[in-house]
């Protein structure tokens, strides 16, 4: 089940808003956590079993940890439950590729396990991760009740698409937390904003996308065309399931943090993944590179430490050579900055430095996107001109012209613009009023039932809605 669907809006949602809202305080966490376990057992009931056995064994050892604590076996069992949730995903997420590197290194022509992926695999066995070596390091205290440690591990919100959760940000929610009526209306109106950012914008683009890999037509300004759409795709599908994520935490009573800040506003690839995938990046920072000894060691060092973080960032996000590279092309661009281009940067102008920014970024969401790394040169190659491919074509305009509307409100709603410009109409000197307040309440009541409406007309229609998470 995924959040844009009729099921889950219509069926799923209300039910267990409805069963958590009369549920007594001390059942909440009750609720959400079967609730959580019927969603995610809707497209895979075997797998809760393998999600059932990563939480047991990580309560288990959190408590072994604190028992321990100071001595060399904590230590052992901190190693031993990472080791093995690296060992699950690696097994569940990664078999196949190993195997067919080997294959394809030695000749050899081993079998593929061809074990189905859980989805949502890599989000909570970081959380778990996280938890464990939290623990470990005496940021927590060990999860004395299984009900609250399952609770957050199997929490439907943030399961299947984030944001990565720490225990020590929700370990106080987890045991108490207020539910307020603004708190409701703010994630009412944040789940709205993401379900239209999803189905409105990310799945449209995703159709313009698939029309280009099925044409006959190509031409250059084609490529382009998917290749910002599928870098604008990516980002809505992506920032628009984290909104939704966060809106149905405050639903509950959760506060998660912050997943997107505006990234192709930035002025430098370092800014730009300062403002990208943020948990994903913190969590990076702090249970790798750190430990790694981030930037206090030696050049060389720094440098390894930069590309292990990196290359493990793409291959976190999938079993494929593309992602790997993806990574590492990152890396190579923040190493660039780092050592030489930002202090030049800081002097050139801001519209060229930006430039720069977006082409890297859209460069790197077509590696992101292809189906393999030959694919990916040819679509680069043929962004700038290589290959006999005509600059422009009949086909290439009547798309343009179809989607030209959209990928201006794609463009503009990629930066703060719309939110600065409601947010001055929302607190203009007119709503200062008793009337101006009531009108700016219906004023956007009415925008944001228009919005529900509309996505769930194409969620009916059958439109083109793909889930891009199934790799992660």
């Amino acid at each position: 089940m995924v959040f844009s669907s009729i099921p889950f809006l219509y069926y799923f949602l209300p039910v267990v808003l409805l069963c958590y809202a009369i549920a007594p305080a001390k059942c909440k966490n009750m609720v959400l956590l079967l609730a959580s376990l019927v969603f995610y057992a809707w497209g895979e009931p075997k797998l809760v079993l393998l999600m059932a056995v990563s939480v047991i064994l990580g309560y288990l050892f959190g408590l072994l940890i604190e028992k321990y604590r100071g001595t060399a076996k904590a230590k052992y069992c901190m190693i031993a439950s990472v080791v093995i949730s690296v060992g699950f995903l690696g097994y569940f997420k990664y078999a196949d590729f190993f195997i067919s590197n080997v294959n394809a290194a030695t000749g050899l022509s081993l079998p593929l396990l061809k074990v189905a992926l859980p989805i949502g695999i890599s989000f909570y066995t970081f959380q778990l991760i996280s938890y464990i070596i939290d623990v470990y390091r005496g940021n927590a205290a060990a999860q004395r009740n299984f009900l609250n440690l399952a609770t957050y591990i199997a929490m439907f919100p943030q399961l299947i698409a984030g944001p990565i959760v720490r225990y020590t940000d929700i370990a106080e929610q987890l045991k108490k937390r207020v539910h307020r009526f603004d708190d409701i209306a703010y994630g009412i109106r944040r789940f709205i904003v993401g379900l239209s950012k999803k189905v409105l914008i990310a799945n449209q683009l995703g159709e313009l996308c698939d029309i280009f890999q099925s044409s006959g037509e190509q031409s250059v300004l084609f490529f382009w065309m998917y290749a910002v759409s599928v870098s604008l795709q990516i980002y809505f599908d992506f920032s628009g399931y984290s909104d939704m994520a966060i809106g149905l935490g405050r639903m509950f009573g959760f506060k998660f943090m912050e997943n997107f800040n505006y990234p192709y506003i930035s002025k430098s690839v370092t800014e730009f993944w300062r403002r990208w995938h943020i948990s994903l990046g913190s969590w990076f920072r702090d249970y790798i590179y750190i430990p790694l000894g981030g930037n206090r060691v030696s050049k060389g060092r720094h440098l390894f430490n930069i590309f292990v973080v990196w290359f493990l960032t793409g291959f976190w996000h999938g079993a494929a050579w593309n992602f790997i590279i993806w990574g590492l092309y990152f890396a190579l661009l923040l190493v660039i900055e780092k050592f030489f281009m930002l202090k030049y940067m800081e002097r050139m102008p801001k519209v060229l430095v930006h430039g720069y920014v977006l082409l890297a970024s859209v460069i790197s969401f077509v590696i992101f996107d292809a189906a393999d790394m030959g694919a990916a040169f040819a679509y680069i190659g043929a962004m700038f001109g290589f290959g006999d491919i005509p600059l422009i074509t009949a086909e290439t305009l009547y798309y343009l012209r179809s989607y030209a509307i959209l990928l201006i409100l794609a463009l503009v709603g990629a930066t703060p613009a719309v939110k600065q410009i409601a947010s001055k109409i929302m607190t203009a000197q007119w709503t200062e009023s008793t009337l101006g307040t009531a009108a700016a309440t219906i004023v956007e009541l009415a925008v944001l039932i228009a919005l529900f409406i509309i996505s769930t007309a194409f969620l009916v229609d059958g439109s083109f809605n793909p889930f891009l998470y199934f790799r992660f």
